[in-house]
């Protein structure tokens, strides 16, 4: 089929996002069916996704009873988050709540729109009556290796100084390797150090057979931070298993991080559950990890990913929702570890579903891919799809950013924006700052 006649489907079929107050009625009204909404991004930087994102999972809180938002964060990091949505008395501000997100890529949380979100979230769990009408905020991803070291010694110091002392011992294992996990990687896979594998797990084990102990004091704040620090003792046995198999396989360290999200996913449906009588959780994380990986050539490589993992074990009971953009403006960085920057996104590329619903001539609007229509069908087709980390290199656009997909059978829902913006950091740096590259680039694009 042409792309003209593709395009004239889609158009048939597309919701337009207009501004309109009941804009996203039908896509919230859908998605408060589930108890697992998954909410996706084209890129790490993009004004539009966040907004998005933000809107309908204040909807979904406010109308249809969820109770956390599950984003791609470090778990200790979000945890600083989730306290100040439950008026903690660390942070007075909500800038300070985002405070612990200090490693590369900061502006990944640390930007405006996190920022009035859970300002947002904050001012909604003050006026919910009870906690457990209150909603909170929690972090799926494993790189916080260190982090989450310190923060169970320092649990472990306020209710076992015995085993704060086991504690301490066990992770002194990894302690040895300095403070950039990838050196333990490196160093192990090389043959030149011992693996801390049996240490993590034994602590973790002694933890979690300390439970009813720990918890006696009662309390729903007990049950809440002891499950903070199982999960910090669990993300410490996965990313040291993940960091000693990076240097082995891409394909292996990936599935090893998402099978980490998708573990603390399911984990902190049981602790809601068990907290609340109730769970019901929206998901924020990259396209690339929420849409179903057997529907891309992700799943040929032998890669899985969370949206895959939910569709396995929640069949009927989720919603994949991803989004796209045309081009605009991202921020992101030119490599690992450099400044964030302001960056032209360069137009979708000839074969790619941005450039055909760019053909569909509607500014903003979102797609039903699950409802079987005929726009759905015409996307069943496998095409270009455009995936921007916090790296982002224009000049080798196809081979950096592109990848082969089927996008109905990769998400349920989709919500094209034509012409979007970069997200803007709350640490903007002199690089962010400077003029745009023209959107012509690269030259002959």
């Amino acid at each position: 089929m042409s792309d003209l006649n593709a395009a004239r489907i889609i158009r048939s079929d597309a919701r337009p996002l207009d501004g309109s107050a009941g804009e996203l009625d039908g896509l919230v009204a859908r998605a408060g069916k589930f108890p697992l909404v998954l909410l996706g991004e084209a890129s790490h930087g993009t004004h539009e996704f966040y907004r998005q994102r933000a809107r309908i999972t204040r909807r979904l809180i406010a109308e249809h009873g969820f109770n956390a938002v599950a984003a791609e964060a470090d778990w200790p990091d979000a945890y600083r988050i989730n306290r100040f949505v439950h008026g903690g008395p660390d942070d007075r501000e909500a800038v300070g709540a985002l405070a612990g997100f200090e490693r590369f890529p900061s502006w990944m949380w640390r930007n405006s729109d996190v920022l009035d979100f859970i300002g947002w979230l904050r001012d909604y769990n003050d006026n919910a009556g009870t906690p457990a009408r209150q909603a909170g905020f929690y972090g799926l991803d494993l790189y916080s290796l260190h982090k989450s070291m310190d923060e169970v010694i320092r649990y472990l110091d306020r209710v076992d100084r015995d085993a704060a002392r086991r504690a301490r011992l066990h992770y002194g294992c990894l302690d040895r390797y300095g403070p950039d996990p990838q050196n333990y990687g490196l160093l192990t896979a090389a043959g030149v150090g011992e693996p801390c594998r049996d240490e993590v797990i034994r602590e973790l084990v002694a933890i979690r057979a300390a439970e009813a102990r720990y918890l006696s004091r009662d309390g729903r704040g007990a049950a809440d931070e002891f499950f903070f620090a199982e999960q910090n003792a669990r993300l410490v046995r996965n990313a040291e298993n993940y960091y000693r198999g990076m240097f082995h396989s891409g394909v292996s360290s990936w599935n090893t991080r998402d099978d980490h999200m998708m573990e603390t996913l399911v984990e902190l449906l049981a602790h809601l559950k068990a907290r609340d009588g109730r769970a019901k959780v929206v998901v924020w994380a990259h396209n690339s990890h929420l849409g179903d990986a057997r529907a891309t050539e992700m799943g040929r490589r032998g890669e899985i990913n969370l949206g895959q993992r939910v569709r396995e074990h929640f069949a009927g009971k989720c919603l994949l929702v991803g989004f796209t953009t045309f081009t605009g403006t991202v921020t992101a960085a030119s490599g690992w570890h450099l400044p964030a920057e302001r960056k032209a996104v360069v137009p979708g590329l000839d074969g790619s579903y941005e450039q055909l619903f760019h053909r569909v001539g509607i500014p903003r609007f979102w797609l039903d891919l699950a409802g079987g229509g005929p726009a759905a069908e015409v996307l069943r087709e496998p095409r270009l799809e455009r995936a921007i980390g916090v790296v982002y290199r224009p000049d080798t656009e196809r081979q950096s950013h592109y990848f082969r997909s089927c996008l109905s059978d990769q998400f349920d829902a989709v919500l094209h924006f034509d012409e979007t913006r970069a997200v803007e950091p709350l640490d903007p740096s002199e690089h962010w700052q400077a003029d745009e590259a023209p959107a012509t680039y690269p030259a002959g694009t």
